[in-house]
């Protein structure tokens, strides 16, 4: 899969919650992780993040919004409930991005609502931890641009893609 993605978190209080964030980053590929205005107790960070994401990948700590760099060509993508935002059924990801989620008990600030190139909402009644947030957005991402088969019309996974001597998850004489 061509593209690249980073996953950050504006003033994020739960440092548990960012670690658990990362992680899952981790384990989704994605290629750096970022924190703007946020005061993580780095001790709870590593307790959550049990995959040690930041010795594997790059971690950006930026100050403030206007601190915040991203590689050329990257667009910053907000994942928020506001109304402009974009349902994440209908977004179509960027293939260079930086997906970024507010902090637990607030939204994005205004002024990083601005900085974004796209704002996405995931179609819940209310906010998600964001944790759950993030997988749910980088499992979207995975599904719409990777390279996986179509899902099939009927219930099941895609026949043709098993061994000749299964059919529908089990094994048959042959």
């Amino acid at each position: 899969m061509r593209g690249y993605f980073g996953i950050g978190v504006e003033s994020i209080s739960k440092s548990r919650n960012a670690g658990a964030l990362m992680r899952t980053g981790h384990a989704f590929g994605a290629s750096f992780l970022f924190t703007v205005a946020s005061a993580l107790d780095m001790a709870a960070f590593r307790q959550s993040d049990t995959s040690q994401s930041a010795k594997s990948m790059p971690l950006y700590e930026f100050e403030s919004v206007d601190a915040l760099m991203l590689p050329r060509g990257c667009a910053l993508v907000g994942v928020e409930l506001i109304d402009e935002a974009v349902p994440l059924p209908s977004f179509r990801h960027p293939e260079r991005a930086a997906y970024v989620f507010g902090p637990e008990a607030g939204s994005l600030s205004p002024e990083l609502v601005a900085r974004c190139r796209h704002v996405v909402q995931i179609p819940t009644a209310f906010c998600v931890n964001v944790s759950v947030a993030g997988a749910i957005v980088m499992y979207d991402r995975l599904i719409s641009r990777g390279r996986h088969p179509d899902r099939p019309v009927s219930p099941g996974g895609p026949l043709e893609e098993l061994a000749p001597h299964v059919q529908g998850g089990r094994k048959v004489r042959t």
